[in-house]
């Protein structure tokens, strides 16, 4: 295989894995979490599955494919390179993150009130889709010149459809938001109850203990 068939076929495949973990994979989990978060408590097994075990060895094989095309004819790192190790960057933040509050659950002081770190991982997932959808426009309109006229046509077609129809999804999706933050707010009352009772409980065992002769 000649240099320039394998640089052609690299940023193919590169291109197509890509689009197909940005378009597709990544925005389905961001659906998945939007649509059925306040109908099951197993949403984030689904979340979690799509999102890591299915997105992430598709956004590897794609950085893998970019990085033996870009070699073909670039001595320094591109700024369509930057931008989509800054997007991978984020992407990773972003798994490490929903781990942390979905596991961990960082203690926040203001009772009754959803942690800032959960608007923060809701905010910082858009920012990625935002900033991978851009990546992906960017790969299409100006790094396929080598692809034939009708082949460029079509992608440019599939991008624009498939970023209309996650955000007018994930719009329709936000009628489940008071939904969500009336089943959180009860979660955390109930909370705060048992543990308030909890502590009332040791404080009498306490009392008691010290009134013993």
């Amino acid at each position: 295989m000649s240099g320039l068939t394998e640089f052609k076929h690299n940023a193919s495949a590169h291109g197509l894995l890509a689009g197909i973990s940005f378009l597709v994979v990544l925005p389905a989990g961001v659906l998945i979490a939007r649509y059925t978060r306040t109908f099951t408590n197993r949403w984030f097994h689904a979340h979690w599955i799509v999102n890591f075990l299915v997105g992430c060895p598709l956004i590897l094989a794609a950085w893998v494919l970019g990085k033996k095309a870009h070699n073909f004819g670039h001595a320094s790192l591109t700024p369509h390179g930057k931008r989509g190790l800054f997007v991978i960057g984020l992407y990773i933040a972003q798994l490490v993150l929903g781990l942390v509050i979905h596991y961990i659950r960082i203690p926040f002081p203001s009772l009754g009130h959803r942690p800032p770190q959960n608007f923060f991982h809701a905010l910082q997932g858009l920012v990625i889709l935002g900033l991978a959808n851009y990546q992906v426009y960017d790969g299409i309109y100006h790094k396929t010149g080598f692809l034939a006229a009708d082949t460029r046509q079509s992608a440019k077609h599939a991008w624009l459809a498939l970023l209309i129809i996650f955000w007018v999804l994930y719009a329709i999706g936000l009628i489940f938001l008071r939904r969500q933050y009336r089943q959180e707010r009860r979660a955390r009352l109930q909370k705060n109850q048992e543990t308030f009772k909890m502590r009332s409980a040791n404080e009498l065992y306490s009392q008691d203990k010290l009134s013993v002769p």
